[in-house]
């Protein structure tokens, strides 16, 4: 296959689930601050919500490109690089993938490369992610005929779900805190 260039996102559904959870989780703690007369005040609480929904969107932002003769991970420009670093690494330096097993059971992948001691994660989570696979494969020959991505969209798709009913609750508890003060 000659490939000029692709370049693979973070899938939407990932993307959209992950930032909802966060706005559903933080959103109202300002206003609860405030009704409860909290010591902490609620500037400082939107400001902490912003810094951490900027962070989040950056590591949301994270990019896999391959073309040729690498792949390469990377962020945008406006993110921190001492929160998550990209990487690249040619295709001819690549000697393996490994199996590594999560803390939670799951399964994840990491390159081995030749010239370092270091391993650089196999990105799971994007979209087109059986596609990436397949280059891995026609550019190292190393075997992915078993590899799957980490989480499957249903998961995802359930946590979403959870976490609308969770903006409802959200919006609930907003309303009788502004009532209240």
């Amino acid at each position: 296959m000659t490939l000029s260039r692709s370049s693979f996102r973070i899938s939407p559904l990932i993307q959209v689930t992950l930032i909802s959870l966060y706005v559903s989780l933080t959103i109202p703690l300002p206003f609860l601050a405030k009704v409860t007369d909290s010591s902490v005040s609620p500037l400082i609480l939107w400001t902490g919500i912003i810094l951490g929904l900027l962070l989040l969107i950056g590591a949301l932002s994270e990019r896999v490109v391959v073309d040729e003769t690498q792949i390469k991970v990377t962020y945008p420009v406006w993110f921190p690089s001492f929160f998550r670093q990209g990487w690249s690494l040619n295709w001819q330096e690549i000697k393996d993938l490994k199996l590594r097993t999560t803390g939670q059971g799951g399964l994840v992948y990491y390159f081995i490369s030749e010239n370092s001691e270091k391993a650089y994660l196999l990105p799971m989570r994007i979209a087109g992610f059986s596609y990436l696979v397949k280059i891995v494969t026609e550019k190292t020959g190393i075997d992915t005929t078993d590899i799957r991505p980490l989480s499957q969209p249903w998961m995802y798709l359930i946590l979403l779900v959870v976490t609308l009913f969770l903006l409802l609750m959200d919006s609930w508890t907003i309303w009788t805190a502004m009532m209240l003060k």
